[in-house]
């Protein structure tokens, strides 16, 4: 694939100024790329947006019309703050897919995570919470979809499958997402899934427990168990990994089973 698809101007090039045109000192363009090279190198505020293109100012001048110097922190609040986010987000999916196929992701990681200090339980706020779509080998967050409740994630979920490109992934997800939909857009999308089995789901537990144990008691069944020990988060877990595949006499589907049990 060639580079000039990732370049930043292609894919925002189509993206709105909301800006009046009388009075403009800084490029739409140059404004999104200074915040977008800024927030990739871990600025996190307009102040250290700000500061990160006064520091690199020589390189950003090399593909960026500085003429009138680095933007305020104050204008890249104003500007982001008009853009359209619908638009904006559509730009930065598009970018970041392009990413995607030349990094050649194989594992996208879907959870929901509330946001810190999002909520106010005195004013009767609820935190924001967050269904993320994370690319595990290059440490990148590939989409993200808002809901009111982690109960939503269920509805959350494939509107997030909408906005990825799943050809060749696979995609994991915890026991909130194990529903056939959910499944069945993962593979309409060209993916493959391994999905958490609890207690949400008990007769299809249960169908997967009695598959292995059968799978076990097979000698003609192929099968392979991995373990690991894992420290972290003040405990020590091992895990035991077991991928059957051919069905036990009397089973009808394949089925993946991954245990974790603390130590």
């Amino acid at each position: 694939m060639s580079l000039s698809c990732l370049s930043i101007r292609q894919h925002f090039a189509n993206l709105r100024d909301p800006r009046r045109q009388h009075g403009q000192r800084h490029r739409l363009f140059d404004i999104i790329a200074i915040a977008l090279c800024a927030v990739v190198a871990g600025s996190d505020t307009w102040q250290e947006v700000e500061t990160f293109a006064q520091r690199r100012r020589d390189w950003l001048a090399r593909f960026l019309d500085l003429e009138n110097g680095v933007p305020s922190h104050d204008t890249f609040e104003r500007v982001f703050d008009r853009l359209d986010p619908p638009a904006l987000q559509r730009c930065l999916l598009s970018w970041l897919a392009a990413i995607c196929k030349t990094l050649n992701i194989g594992h996208i990681a879907i959870d929901g995570k509330a946001a810190r200090h999002s909520g106010s339980p005195t004013r009767g706020i609820k935190a924001l919470h967050l269904v993320s779509a994370w690319a595990t080998e290059h440490s990148l967050t590939l989409g993200q979809v808002a809901t009111e409740e982690k109960s939503n994630e269920i509805t959350a979920i494939p509107q997030l499958l909408e906005l990825l490109d799943l050809q060749g992934a696979l995609v994991t997800i915890d026991a909130m997402g194990c529903q056939k939909a959910i499944a069945a857009k993962i593979v309409e999308g060209g993916g493959d899934y391994v999905l958490t089995v609890k207690e949400n789901q008990e007769h299809l537990r249960d169908d997967i427990v009695n598959c292995l144990c059968a799978a076990m008691d097979d000698e003609e069944v192929k099968s392979d168990t991995y373990e690991y020990e894992d420290k972290g988060h003040g405990r020590t877990e091992k895990r035991w990994i077991t991928v059957i595949y051919c069905r036990p006499a009397g089973f009808s589907y394949n089925y993946r089973l991954r245990s974790e049990e603390p130590a």
